[in-house]
């Protein structure tokens, strides 16, 4: 199995950036390649998908759990564990991927999302993720979500936005898995 690269979105002091060609039933498995998010003001990086004929990523709803790892730069502080209020329930919001991202100037999150049979018209879609981010601007996080989108129409688009603000910088690549 292989990457074949699909598309490519660059921000540029961006609200969203958007993928609305390119998810379809060529690939079962879709992974998103995050470089160097840089948000405008602190905030965290989220997504959401829209089916088939959607017009507006607000109709799918996530089931998803979040957790987290993060040490301090002076060493004095670490932590491990569930991550309450960045899961969802059957929520039709955006899924939060990486938290607390900073923007002071080398800060930002990169990572990586792979959605699963987004084509399927029997079954819910499946989500991972793994991100690395600064928070705080002295701690070092990796963030990890999974879950579900509760929904069996065929999803064809996907959106990734900062929870306030714009996308500053950063660099998103598309590959199907093949």
């Amino acid at each position: 199995m292989g990457l074949v690269f699909i598309a490519s979105a660059t921000a540029s002091s961006s609200a969203t950036l958007e993928f609305t060609s390119g998810i379809d039933s060529t690939y079962n498995e879709y992974q998103f390649q995050f470089v160097n998010m840089h948000p405008q003001t602190s905030s965290d990086f989220q997504f959401q998908v829209n089916a088939t004929d959607g017009a507006d990523y607000n109709d799918s709803l996530i089931t998803s759990t979040h957790f987290r790892t993060y040490h301090r730069e002076s060493g004095d502080e670490t932590f491990l564990g569930y991550s309450d209020g960045h899961d969802q329930a059957q929520v039709a919001g955006y899924q939060i991927m990486s938290n607390g991202v900073t923007n002071n100037a080398d800060n930002g999150c990169s990572g990586v999302l792979t959605l699963y049979d987004p084509s399927s018209t029997t079954y819910v879609k499946h989500f991972t993720s793994s991100f690395q981010n600064t928070n705080g601007g002295d701690y070092s996080q990796q963030s990890f979500t999974a879950g579900y989108i509760n929904d069996t129409t065929a999803i064809d688009e996907i959106s990734f936005k900062m929870s306030s603000g714009n996308i500053d910088a950063g660099t998103i690549y598309m590959y199907g898995v093949g």
